[in-house]
């Protein structure tokens, strides 16, 4: 059940009252302008001459004439109708009189209309008054509309739900279990508040989620409230945001005020890395709106008694930039970290999303969560979500691990592309991937190929995937020069077979340059040993900037371009020691487009027996 504030919503409407009184108002001026007579139905009447008239009376043609004031309408015997004017206020007795006709010979009916044209007098005098009165009312009625919408700017635009919504519970989260055990105690506070008091213990003010985006930050946030039953506003911090300087302030005010009123309460801001960033350092300065709506917050935060009940809960993905005001113990007292799930979390996950959907009984959900290494809940939820899609296009009843394979691979890659390939560049393309896979499995550490492809995802041609085996929380200098190498497979490939080099490997040796550069001046895995060679931070951001000098970035660059010739070479010795096995691989890629792992190793083995190794880890 949401909690409706009161005031009236922004923006120019119009009701159906207002639309019924205008089209009165548009009939009746219509009515006033063509006159009731004028409104006939049928054929138009001939018009004729008041003497022609008499003269058909005379000849006994006419059957009735109807008099009304100014007109006559003349009903023939053989049907016909005609209209003549006569004179107001002239009698047509009287005309038929002095004209020597018998008025006996044809049936006059009057037509009294002057009770209808006193009306008529009437609105005529008095509409235009109406009508000046009605236009001023329309007027002041806008004007005050438009000043409740002036006053209406600070007002919150947060979306506040009661105590039974939203009903998200710890138990629709998964994956994040420390995240979730540091948050239980936030939900015993707003439950059992006296146990704490009672030990002098003060409220947890603020606590930060920060994570990746999709690791379930602003889901946590709603089953915190679910499980303490509390209260739950929940608003972006762009929103405080306005044209008019101090409008940010007013809503930040308006929300605690809000809140304070429905405590034990909750207060969710997203995403407040737009407001809480850090005020005035730099050459950059500040934005005066954006530093009056933060330092509102910080006066807030500060002004909690011990005894209120509100908890204020933010998520971010930037936690580098926010003030270090903010973060401070007093305001937000807690940090929350949240990373990808493991293989557990990931599987857990799985659980609640693959509810009310038929899967088959043969989907094994420890492979599909080796398979997915690095995705985030979102990732996981959407993953699920497209294998449904897929299924149901194929017009099946199921859901079956094809599905949720080509789920997962659309998911980080894209859809399919056919695209129209000319026989040399499927050539190239099935090379190049092939020595990608080729080095990969030269490599003593590296992980198992997972599938080969030369069928278009996204920007690229083709891809080789090869995910982590593990979730794996450290990488040896080992690995990351093996990665440097297999991601370079794929270019000596081209080189060896072609005699020349395209294009297709520039994203590769982009990734493997900053893999490189990486190793040297944050890992210290060089020659130029354990140093930290990192430019700094950004002065613009209250940095000390670049303290690196000339000779040290020649070094830099030097030791950059040493790793990545090493690397070059390690992968042109594995594919000239395996060239039977490229040219093996390339055919069945031209010949089949897509190559799975088992396979793949099938032929690496020249045996039969198919080794089945797991998934995990991309190259394109």
């Amino acid at each position: 059940m949401k909690i409706k504030r009161q005031g009236k919503k922004q923006g120019f409407r119009i009701g159906w009252k207002d639309l019924l009184l205008y089209g009165f108002l548009f009939l009746f001026l219509l009515f006033l302008t063509i006159g009731l007579g004028d409104f006939s139905y049928g054929t138009p009447q001939q018009t004729i001459s008041l003497s022609q008239a008499i003269n058909d009376i005379k000849s006994d043609k006419v059957k009735e004439i109807v008099v009304s004031e100014g007109k006559m309408e003349i009903n023939y015997k053989d049907g016909k109708k005609a209209e003549t004017k006569k004179e107001p206020g002239t009698s047509l007795y009287s005309i038929l009189k002095d004209s020597n006709t018998d008025s006996s010979k044809v049936k006059i009916t009057i037509k009294d209309s002057s009770t209808l044209n006193t009306w008529i007098g009437i609105l005529a005098n008095f509409l235009p008054v109406l009508l000046i009165i009605g236009f001023f009312y329309f007027v002041f009625r806008q004007a005050r509309g438009a000043q409740e919408n002036i006053f209406s700017f600070g007002s919150n635009k947060a979306k506040a739900f009661s105590k039974v919504f939203p009903k998200v519970t710890f138990d629709d989260v998964a994956g994040v279990n420390e995240a979730k055990q540091e948050l239980s105690e936030v939900v015993d506070f707003l439950k059992n508040p006296q146990k704490y008091h009672a030990m002098g213990a003060r409220t947890p003010k603020g606590v930060l989620l920060v994570g990746p985006a999709g690791t379930g930050k602003t889901l946590l946030a709603r089953a915190v409230a679910g499980e303490a039953k509390v209260a739950f506003f929940s608003i972006a911090g762009s929103e405080f945001m306005e044209m008019l300087v101090g409008v940010g302030a007013a809503r930040v005010r308006d929300l605690f005020m809000m809140a304070k009123k429905a405590q034990p309460a909750i207060i969710f801001i997203d995403e407040v890395d737009a407001i809480g960033r850090q005020r005035g350092v730099g050459m950059m300065g500040g934005h005066d709106e954006r530093e009056q709506t933060l330092n509102q917050i910080l006066v807030e935060m500060d002004g909690f008694t011990p005894t209120e009940q509100l908890v204020v809960i933010a998520a971010t993905n930037r936690p580098d930039i926010l003030d270090s005001a903010l973060v401070r113990p007093g305001r937000f007292d807690r940090r929350v970290m949240i990373s990808y799930p493991d293989i557990e979390g990931r599987k857990a996950i799985l659980s609640i999303h693959a509810k009310n959907k038929p899967f088959a009984k043969s989907v094994s959900w420890q492979s599909v969560a080796k398979r997915t290494v690095g995705f985030s809940g979102a990732d996981l939820e959407n993953m699920l979500n497209e294998a449904a899609i897929l299924a149901a296009r194929e017009g099946k009843k199921i859901i079956d691990m094809e599905h949720l394979e080509e789920a997962a691979t659309k998911v980080k890659m894209g859809p399919e592309k056919k695209r129209m390939q000319t026989d040399e560049d499927k050539s190239i393309t099935a090379y190049h991937e092939s020595g990608h896979a080729i080095v990969s499995y030269a490599m003593p550490k590296a992980d198992p190929v997972h599938r080969i492809s030369i069928v278009g995802r996204g920007m690229s041609l083709g891809h080789t995937l090869i995910p982590p085996q593990l979730d794996r929380i450290h990488e040896t200098k080992t690995r990351l020069l093996e990665q440097i190498a297999t991601m370079l497979g794929g270019r000596v490939a081209e080189e060896l077979i072609f005699t020349d080099v395209t294009t297709g490997a520039a994203n590769d040796i982009e990734k493997a340059t900053e893999v490189a550069r990486t190793m040297v001046i944050e890992y210290g895995m060089s020659r130029l040993g354990p140093v930290n060679l990192s430019s700094g931070e950004n002065p613009m951001f209250g940095g000390e900037g670049n303290q690196i000098s000339q000779s040290m970035q020649a070094s830099i660059d030097a030791e950059v371009s040493h790793i990545i010739d090493e690397a070059y070479k390690r992968a042109v010795a594995a594919l000239k020691q395996n060239m039977k096995k490229l040219h093996e691989v390339a055919a069945v890629l031209i010949k089949k487009e897509t190559l799975e792992g088992e396979e793949f190793d099938k032929i690496m083995k020249g045996t039969k027996t198919i080794e089945k190794k797991a998934p995990q880890k991309k190259v394109e």
